[in-house]
């Protein structure tokens, strides 16, 4: 199953796209701690699911990074990532970038970006509230609408 795939099914089994909401179902522990300049963590430990956020990141923020690290639990079992990103999504890392994937098709619907099809990718970037390669990368994922 790819990444979408994924993330379509965990949206349609947990009938939700809130990332947080669907950690509380699946009984990962989340912390919000003063973590610098990270933005946030996965980490499995004792037999615990922990995904830890910046307590000083805005909301759509916080969201985006719990879905990321989602990501990672779902993607990268077994291995602790620590997303460092301080300012953009644009990550080097192949692990960093799946878990960007997983978290764009997790919290946007083709039915809600079906406006934005014809938009530049910066604008449809500065929209969601990530970055221009991400956004480039949903936007190519997203299926048309007939109607």
């Amino acid at each position: 199953m790819d990444i979408r795939e994924q993330a379509i099914s965990l949206v349609s089994r947990h009938e939700t796209r809130n990332p947080f909401q669907i950690a509380k179902e699946l009984g990962i522990i989340i912390i919000f701690a003063p973590l610098n300049n990270i933005r946030g963590f996965y980490q499995y430990a004792n037999r615990c699911h922990i995904i830890y956020i910046n307590q000083d990141l805005e909301e759509r923020d916080a969201c985006f990074v719990c879905a990321h690290e989602l990501g990672h639990y779902f993607i990268h079992k077994g291995v602790n990532r620590i997303f460092m990103d301080n300012h953009t999504q644009f990550v080097m890392n192949r692990y960093e970038v799946e878990a960007d994937r997983f978290a764009a098709e997790l919290l946007f619907d083709d039915l809600d970006l079906q406006e934005f099809l014809e938009c530049p990718v910066a604008t449809v970037a500065q929209c969601l509230g990530i970055g221009e390669t991400l956004a480039k990368y949903r936007m190519e994922t997203v299926v048309p609408m007939v109607g």
